[in-house]
């Protein structure tokens, strides 16, 4: 729905405004490299939980610290950039018409006040919007989808869980829920072993085939 690294990205080069492109994608790695081994660790139970916000911050003050910056007020503007987070130029669009003729529910990994933020920000249409949090996991743990099967009051097979990757996808089938795969410039792109029941270029096209017009 939103373009995290052109978000986090443009937090970087306010950083540090005279980084070039290769700089910038270097220290996004670092981001993205940190968060994600922090979620594992969680996941595998070798570290306690901690939120988004938490983790955003560390990744914040890690790449600070890689670009020689010791400014704890910088640290914090430049976490704020995972949460100035702007859509993909279809998300508002199709999610509106989607959302006019079917519930529609946010599941994410970020935490509660961070999912309220960017859903402000990116101006998204949930019917409810559920955060990662509730259940002190990240995606791709089963209590993360559970707690969509819990608010939808409905049955797996009745769900259709939409993602840019395939390994939310897999969480979600792993459950019984069904799947769609939406391409975007970033993301988790299908394996050849993997099935999911729609695959769409855009969220526009998405809805077409969801008839929501």
């Amino acid at each position: 729905m939103v373009d995290e690294p052109g978000g986090i990205g443009r937090g970087i080069r306010a950083l540090l405004p005279g980084a070039d492109d290769a700089r910038v994608t270097e220290l996004l790695r670092t981001w993205s490299g940190h968060v994600e081994e922090r979620q594992r660790a969680i996941l595998a139970g070798g570290l306690p939980y901690a939120s988004s916000t938490e983790l955003d911050h560390e990744a914040a003050a890690r790449v600070a610290a890689e670009a020689g910056i010791d400014d704890e007020e910088a640290v914090l503007e430049l976490a704020e950039a995972a949460r100035r987070l702007d859509p993909w130029p279809d998300s508002v669009r199709a999610l509106d018409r989607i959302a006019s003729r079917y519930p529609v529910v946010g599941l994410s990994n970020a935490s509660g006040p961070a999912l309220t933020l960017i859903s402000a920000h990116a101006g998204l249409r949930w019917h409810q919007a559920l955060s990662a949090e509730v259940a002190r996991a990240y995606k791709p743990h089963p209590d993360v989808y559970r707690l969509a099967l819990t608010h939808a009051g409905l049955p797996p097979e009745r769900l259709l869980m939409v993602a840019a990757h395939a390994w939310d996808l897999r969480g979600a089938q792993a459950l019984g829920m069904r799947t769609a795969y939406v391409e975007r410039p970033v993301g988790d792109p299908p394996g050849s072993t993997d099935s999911f029941d729609l695959t769409a270029r855009s969220l526009d096209a998405l809805a077409i085939q969801l008839n929501a017009v």
